[in-house]
């Protein structure tokens, strides 16, 4: 948590406004989706599914294959706490309603689906859109497909298993208009999923990438992925890193208080 404070005061000394931006691209970003307000009744509809969950108190057995929780001590948890710990901030459910909204994707993948929560903020954001969604366990997906099917969301599709054998199989002869990594805070297995995910991206593709301050490993993922040579344009919100590819871009970063 020390170190997260830390690189929030850091971030915030470097960040900027839309006032800081001279790129157009990055400039209607920020005026036309960060600083936009959504749809009430999209967001009413968020919280009353995250209401539903941290109201839940059946337990369930969780399998996690990612990096472990830094707060839980065991595998038996119950439904409200997850909501609660490992569940989706408001915050960043406004941002990811925002930008589905923004760029509305036609084809996604998530990679962590937990109780759904992200998964239903990116299908408010743009009800159109699929959305395929890779959960490792199975207990936390049924939570998920329950609230998909409740909510009448009907182009998520969740794939259960090892992100190792699912992220292969959703990504060949795939192309995605966006991918949200929220899966393994670690430094190897984010930049193995986004080396796999390379495969499918097109010039108008965009990755986010959850956590990016999650620890320090993170933070070298994160700028490792930041100069990688088909990598032109990222955003630092602190919260999300955002990546795009679009070729006719000058490579610049940029960290937006949002």
């Amino acid at each position: 948590m020390l170190f997260q404070q830390k690189k929030y005061l850091q971030f915030l000394t470097k960040a900027t406004n839309q006032h800081g931006v001279h790129s157009p691209f990055i400039y209607n970003l920020v005026t036309l989706c960060f600083y936009q307000k959504i749809n009430k009744n999209d967001w009413l509809q968020f919280k009353d599914i995250k209401q539903s969950l941290l109201k839940n108190k059946s337990k369930i057995q969780v399998t996690d294959f990612g990096s472990g929780s830094k707060v839980f001590k065991n595998n038996y948890r119950t439904i409200s706490k997850i909501a609660k710990i490992a569940g989706i901030s408001n915050k960043k459910a406004k941002l990811l309603i925002k930008l589905t909204q923004y760029f509305q994707p036609n084809n996604s993948l998530e990679i962590g689906t937990s109780l759904g929560l992200g998964t239903c903020a990116m299908q408010l954001g743009y009800k159109k859109g699929k959305i395929t969604t890779l959960e490792g366990c199975q207990e936390t997906s049924k939570i998920a497909q329950e609230n998909f099917l409740k909510n009448k969301f009907n182009t998520i599709k969740i794939i259960n298993g090892n992100f190792k054998e699912t992220l292969l199989k959703a990504t060949k002869n795939n192309q995605f208009d966006c991918i949200y990594f929220d899966g393994n805070h670690t430094k190897e297995a984010t930049l193995k999923y986004f080396e796999t995910c390379l495969s499918t991206i097109h010039n108008n593709s965009f990755f986010i990438f959850d956590d990016i301050y999650w620890n320090k490993e993170m933070c070298e993922a994160w700028k490792i992925i930041k100069n990688h040579t088909k990598v032109s344009v990222t955003v630092d919100v602190f919260y999300f890193g955002l990546v795009f590819f679009r070729k006719e871009q000058a490579k610049e970063h940029f960290k937006i208080r949002v």
